[in-house]
């Protein structure tokens, strides 16, 4: 699930199941493994640089370089970029397993990052106190861009 302890980590596994969405639906790879490769190369490099910016802009405010416990802590948090995309990676080996063809593997995982986001949107909800309406339209959001990367991979391939 996207959602984490803190605004920062529900924020970054949302982030991260949608760039790992994007990256499948805009993927040629004609493997599984290759996908599933694809994805994590491209969220860590995304982690990196969100990660290099944040420094940078600790130095840039501070006037001082980030001492190591700084850059420590800097390193070793937000990955939940890249962990929030492992369900949807998994789903995508094992619909090839079951004998699914890749473009139709690659929409179930699909599928499963739209799930985890509408997921994502419910319990924002819930923890947000929305009523039930507003609760449905952040849940509707949520899949939308779950949504669109399908209809993305429909017109791509």
């Amino acid at each position: 699930m996207p959602t984490g302890a803190s605004e920062e980590e529900t924020a970054g596994g949302i982030y991260g199941v949608i760039v790992s969405a994007a990256v499948m639906a805009a993927s040629h790879a004609t493997t599984a493994i290759a996908v599933d490769l694809a994805v994590l190369a491209t969220l860590i490099v995304y982690w990196s640089a969100e990660r290099f910016a944040r420094l940078v802009a600790e130095r840039i405010h501070q006037g001082h370089r980030p001492d190591v416990r700084s850059v420590v802590a800097h390193l070793t948090s937000g990955w939940e970029i890249v962990t929030a995309s492992f369900i949807p990676l998994v789903v995508l080996i094992l619909a090839r397993l079951l004998g699914f063809a890749i473009d139709t593997a690659v929409l179930i995982a699909l599928a499963s990052s739209t799930l985890l986001l509408c997921l994502a949107g419910w319990e924002m909800g819930r923890n947000g106190q929305l009523s039930t309406g507003e609760r449905i339209g952040v849940t509707a959001v949520a899949g939308m861009f779950g949504i669109v990367l399908i209809g993305l991979k429909a017109l791509l391939h």
